[in-house]
């Protein structure tokens, strides 16, 4: 069975699909949970599921404790990820002339785990969702709204365009932290604990951020991961700067006049919702009280004149809507908390309140921003000063003469050469450093089916045709990604350029000594 070129539509599919549904003869359409793009024929989408699920079950036959990855034909890619059990989500890119070595199956692998990581966070696991409500509609609903929501940033037109060679010096689901000396840290510390006390006796988690940078977290690392990404994604100034509303959440009583939603038809009112969702903590039963909260809608939030940045109200189809603080469940931290987000310049805050802990839900929420506003305001001004004018722009981790991509895949972090400066790499090291990444890739992947204990230490390093280095070295777990131009022609030259860099900016690292 093959897919047809009209089941591409704009090139690529995204699909998710049950395996433990739709076994029937017949029923076979109910293992479908979502797919892109939605107009494309229901057959269609068959032949791509039945695809895929026929590839499933072939591979497990010949290695039943690994999943498979990735499967590479003549005119696509189709790209695995198994988000929970017997879930899975398959992304499927067409190939052409032109694309045809761009695509790395890690970085659209890598698409999949966030896109689920942060479905998680905001409405709890799929399968949670079926097992709610067995006929998937509540997990469809979700799934439409979100996923539609997240490829809206990779819409270029009317095509979707994935992470291509242009981006092989990046590295999603990673952090980027900002590195601070010892003063300012301790000024940050002082501000975190104050952070944590806003509630009294219950200790509040947070995470600070400057510009898209991480300063301080209290979260467990997955869960600190996930709630970045999203900050990075909706939340931060730069995220917020396409959006002037200045509405505030202080503003209460404003009714808007909309059509009939999913939530009002049940003839319930806004203060009903709210009441009964202050009671329901379950993974779904917090913000999504009314179905119209859509966490990755664009423009969907903005700063009012307090500072605080909350969902705007003027966008949503609800009357009469009171605020609503989203709840976020953090499966690390194995915990829901109310997401409260505060601004001040370049500096966001983003309080997280256990939802257990607050019986009054909106009100006791306000009391703790009051709490918030009167303790940390100052400190949080001081943090911000000292931030600015310690922080180097845009360009602050350019290292001359080099071009590189760090990561820490333990930790979760990355740093990397500013974007600006990629872009004056010839295309040839791009596409270079691609493949060599492709190869990393699977190196890995067979490494750690052959012994997922222990790392593999390895270097690459090749010249390309464009007389130019690119370069790969992983060392106790940590990678070290480089692209030299204009340098010497030499190995010795490639291998000392590694090591200077290593011994100045990485603590001899990824040294040879």
């Amino acid at each position: 069975m093959g897919l047809s070129a009209a089941a591409a539509g704009d090139g690529a599919q995204l699909c998710v699909f049950d395996l433990r549904r739709g076994q029937q003869e017949g029923q076979e359409l109910d293992k479908i949970l979502f797919f892109h793009p939605a107009d494309c024929p229901i057959l269609l989408q068959l032949s791509v599921i039945g695809l895929c699920e026929g590839i499933v079950t072939f591979t497990r036959i010949f290695s039943p404790e690994e999943d498979c990855e990735v499967i590479e034909s003549e005119k696509r890619s189709q790209v695995f990820y198994q988000a929970e059990p017997d879930i899975w989500m398959v992304l499927v890119v067409e190939k052409t002339k032109d694309n045809v070595s761009t695509w790395r199956f890690g970085a659209l692998q890598g698409i999949l785990k966030e896109a689920h990581s942060l479905f998680t966070m905001f409405h709890g696991p799929i399968r949670t969702l079926l097992d709610r409500q067995p006929s998937a509609e509540l997990a469809r609903g979700h799934l439409r709204t979100f996923l539609t929501d997240y490829l809206s940033d990779f819409h270029v037109g009317k095509k979707l365009q994935f992470p291509t060679y242009r981006d092989s010096l990046k590295e999603r689901g990673t952090i980027q932290m900002l590195t601070v000396p010892r003063e300012v840290a301790l000024e940050v510390q002082s501000l975190t604990t104050v952070l944590g006390s806003c509630l009294g006796s219950v200790t509040c988690q947070s995470l600070v951020l400057f510009e898209d940078l991480l300063v301080s977290t209290t979260l467990p690392p997955d869960d600190t991961l996930n709630l970045y990404t999203y900050a990075v994604l909706r939340l931060t100034p730069r995220a917020l700067s396409s959006n002037a509303s200045s509405w505030s959440y202080l503003r209460k009583g404003t009714s808007v006049n909309a059509g009939p939603t999913s939530s009002s038809s049940n003839g319930t009112t806004a203060g009903e919702r709210y009441h009964s969702r202050s009671r329901d903590t379950s993974p779904d039963g917090q913000n999504q009280m009314h179905h119209n909260f859509r966490p990755l809608l664009r423009e969907k939030f903005s700063k009012g004149k307090d500072g605080f940045v909350a969902p705007d109200f003027a966008a949503t189809e609800v009357r009469g809507a009171v605020p609503l603080t989203p709840i976020l469940w953090f499966q690390q931290a194995e915990e829901r908390m109310y997401l409260c987000i505060y601004q001040h310049k370049s500096l966001t805050i983003l309080l997280l309140i256990p939802a257990s802990s607050l019986i009054n839900g909106e009100e006791g929420i306000a009391h703790v921003k009051k709490q918030m506003l009167e303790n940390a305001s100052q400190k949080i001004v001081t943090v911000e000063q000292k931030l600015t004018r310690g922080w180097g722009g845009e360009n602050a981790y350019h290292v001359s003469g080099y071009r590189y991509l760090l990561v820490d895949p333990d930790r979760r972090v990355s740093r990397a050469s500013p974007p600006g400066k990629v872009t004056t790499l010839a295309k040839d090291s791009l596409l270079a450093l691609n493949r060599l990444r492709q190869e990393v890739d699977l190196e890995k992947s067979r490494y750690r089916r052959s012994d997922p204990c222990h790392d593999k230490d390895f270097e690459v390093c090749i010249r390309t045709k464009n007389n130019a280095w690119v370069i790969a070295k992983i060392t106790r777990g940590r990678e070290l990604y480089m692209a030299l131009e204009k340098g010497g022609e030499t190995l010795l030259y490639a291998s000392t350029a590694v090591e200077k860099f290593s011994n100045r900016y990485c603590e001899g690292a990824f040294s040879t000594d």
